[in-house]
């Protein structure tokens, strides 16, 4: 069924399966989504210790 389908697409000027414009954009997005995700974990991370680190100095001052 799936081959029929294939061919009457392709026979239609339907290009369904072999349009490939948008995979590089969607893989650039997938890597800045990784890299935002990343970035926002090790801010969150460092974040609470450094706050803690300056409240300490502070204190001492």
């Amino acid at each position: 069924m799936l081959d029929y389908t294939k061919t009457w697409l392709a026979v239609r000027g339907i290009p369904l399966f072999n349009d490939k414009r948008g995979v590089t954009a969607l893989e650039y997005g997938m890597i800045a989504a990784l890299i935002a995700a990343v970035i926002i974990g090790i801010i969150s991370t460092i974040g609470g210790q450094l706050n803690t680190m300056f409240t300490s100095v502070s204190q001492n001052l």
